[in-house]
């Protein structure tokens, strides 16, 4: 089969089952609004769960590290895009989260893969949470460890596959707070597994970091876990871009010798950097925030519980609403938009089939009407 005719049919396939994925071109937004088409919607499919992407601390400290470094690193870290707000980042990062070291990633995506590629060896075991995020899993596939999935935030399961002994190292990965059913691990006893086996524990923490824990250090410090690699990422409460990736020392050295991911990529601008400075002493000093998240998220749960749709185990800001068929969770996404309210509806492959849902999320930005609108809206459809 020649390259044209598998591209042709993969996307006829998409199509005709209704899964083809389309980018919106959004004019304008923030945590509490989109424009799309000249169109203002309330919207509540963004990962900006402080609403600091148009804080005033964070654009100034842009605007101040371009006007001082550019707006451009202009190479890799270890060739000259190393500079002063990436290094005093690390060391704050590190500091706040308990570590040794603390390493900057372009992305969660890229540091996921860089950790696992530059890792995982030939007759070494990954065992993974069923519901990990798609770069986990891609890279524990590709990568020469044999790669084994226990049921989603079950310690039985995990306990059963890492009875029979293995000669090489152990890697358990998982997720802080899930993004797709915005429910949190037990890491404690994955933890505690994990040990018993003479293995280390991996945790992406991208939707609990800056929300959860004393000063918003997480899901690990809030259940009392350090994880051996823990994953942190800037583009969800941090309301920037790029990832951290934090361990000890020597790990973080292997890492600048091994991790392509990090060697042959153009760090990100220093600008940028300085930003998240910003955004870390924000997110450090945000127990208000913190707290009208809380709110929000306790206001909607209580509205949300007559409606003749399942409603997530999530006590976080992703409040999914299970519909489960395809075209069900567009035509609800389709008309809660027609009524001003923007929520996505995510399908298969991103969920399991037959559990297409609305994944409502929710931030410190919205107001209390924003929120009874979206539940008005959403008992009214089911009547229609």
């Amino acid at each position: 089969m020649s390259w044209q005719h598998r591209i042709t049919t993969a996307l006829a396939q998409r199509r005709e089952t209704g899964r083809l994925r389309q980018r919106t071109l959004n004019q304008l937004g923030d945590a509490r609004w989109i424009e799309v088409d000249g169109q203002r919607y309330r919207n509540f499919s963004a990962n900006d769960y402080l609403g600091l992407s148009h804080d005033v601390r964070l654009i100034r400290a842009w605007q101040q590290g371009a006007e001082r470094y550019g707006v451009g690193s202009g190479g890799s870290g270890h060739v000259t895009g190393y500079c002063r707000p990436h290094a005093e980042l690390e060391v704050q990062l590190a500091d706040w989260l308990g570590y040794p070291r603390a390493l900057l990633f372009i992305s969660g995506f890229a540091a996921n893969q860089a950790l696992i590629s530059a890792l995982a060896g030939k007759n070494e075991r990954i065992f993974a949470d069923k519901l990990a995020h798609a770069s986990l899993l891609e890279a524990a596939s590709l990568s020469p460890a044999t790669l084994r999935r226990f049921s989603h935030n079950q310690p039985d399961s995990l306990q059963k596959l890492l009875t029979p002994y293995c000669a090489g190292e152990t890697l358990v990965v998982t997720e802080g707070v899930f993004s797709m059913d915005g429910d949190s691990a037990p890491l404690a006893d994955l933890q505690r597994l994990a040990q018993q086996s003479d293995g280390w524990l991996m945790v992406d923490d991208a939707h609990g970091i800056g929300v959860v824990g004393a000063e918003g250090r997480g899901s690990c410090w809030q259940q009392q876990v350090r994880p051996e690699l823990l994953v942190v990422t800037f583009g969800k409460a941090f309301g920037v871009s790029g990832a951290a990736v934090l361990c000890d020392a020597d790990t973080a050295d292997y890492l600048l010798q091994f991790a392509r991911h990090l060697i042959y990529s153009t760090s990100m601008p220093p600008a940028q950097a300085c930003a998240l400075q910003a955004a870390l002493q924000a997110i450090q000093q945000g127990d208000e925030l913190r707290q009208q998240l809380a709110e929000n998220i306790a206001r909607f749960r209580r509205g949300a519980g007559d409606l003749p749709l399942r409603l997530g185990d999530s006590l976080t800001a992703i409040q999914p609403l299970i519909v489960g068929e395809d075209q069900a969770a567009l035509d609800l996404a389709a008309r809660l938009r027609a009524c001003g309210y923007w929520v996505s509806a995510i399908r298969p492959p991103t969920v399991p089939v037959g559990s297409a849902r609305l994944r409502i999320t929710l931030n410190a930005s919205h107001q209390p009407q924003d929120i009874d609108g979206l539940l008005e809206r959403l008992y009214d459809a089911q009547g229609e």
